[in-house]
C-alpha cells in the first residue's frame, strides 16, 4: 500500500522545507533522508562525497535509502536520489513521488556554496550540466511534478497535497 509522499528535485528545491509542512497539514510523519544518511555514516554529506566520491556516495545513498520503511510519512529526499534505481523503485512501491520542479535561474539564485551543502557534482560538471542530467530524472520517476514558478511555500504544499489526495484516490 503506498501510504507515502516522496520528494524529489533539485538542490534547493524546498524539499525538506515543503515537506515539514505537508507532514503536518496531513498529519503525516516526516523523514530527510539526507539526515538518515548523515546518521547511518556518522558525517556529513560533504565528507561522504570528499571521501568516497561521487560514485561512492551513490553507491551509499542508494543502499541507505533502499532500506527506508515507513507509512504514513512524508520522505524529503536528497537531490541525486534519482541515480539509484533500487532506491527510487522502492520510493516508488511506498509512495507517489512528487517532483518539485524549479528553473534553473531560480535554483541559481537560491543557492550558496554547492559543495558545502552537499551537493553531488562529478569532477568538470557544471551546475547546468547537472540540472540537464537530472531534470529528465526526475520527470522519468515523478509520479506527480508541481512547478514551483511563481508559488510561495505555502502555495506548493497546498499544490502537492491536493494533487497526492487525487492521485491516492484514483
Amino acid at each position: 500500500m503506498k501510504t507515502n509522499i516522496v520528494l524529489i528535485g533539485m538542490p534547493a528545491s524546498g524539499k525538506s522545507t515543503a515537506g515539514v509542512i505537508m507532514a503536518k497539514v496531513l498529519g503525516m510523519d516526516f523523514i530527510d533522508a539526507d539526515l538518515v544518511i548523515q546518521k547511518a555514516e556518522g558525517k556529513r554529506l560533504e565528507e561522504i562525497i570528499d571521501e568516497k566520491g561521487v560514485d561512492g556516495f551513490i553507491e551509499t545513498e542508494n543502499r541507505i535509502n533502499s532500506g527506508i520503511n515507513a507509512e504514513n510519512t512524508v520522505i524529503a529526499t536528497g537531490g541525486s536520489a534519482v541515480y539509484g534505481r533500487e532506491e527510487m523503485e522502492h520510493f516508488k512501491s511506498i509512495g507517489y513521488v512528487i517532483y518539485l520542479k524549479v528553473d534553473y535561474d531560480t535554483l541559481t539564485k537560491r543557492l550558496g556554496d554547492i559543495k558545502q551543502r552537499g551537493v553531488v557534482v562529478r569532477k568538470g560538471q557544471t551546475f547546468r550540466d547537472l540540472y540537464d542530467e537530472r531534470v529528465k530524472l526526475y520527470e522519468k520517476y515523478a509520479d506527480i511534478v508541481i512547478d514551483e514558478n511563481e508559488k510561495n511555500v505555502e502555495q506548493i504544499v497546498v499544490a502537492a497535497a491536493a494533487a497526492w489526495q487525487k492521485k491516492r484516490n484514483s
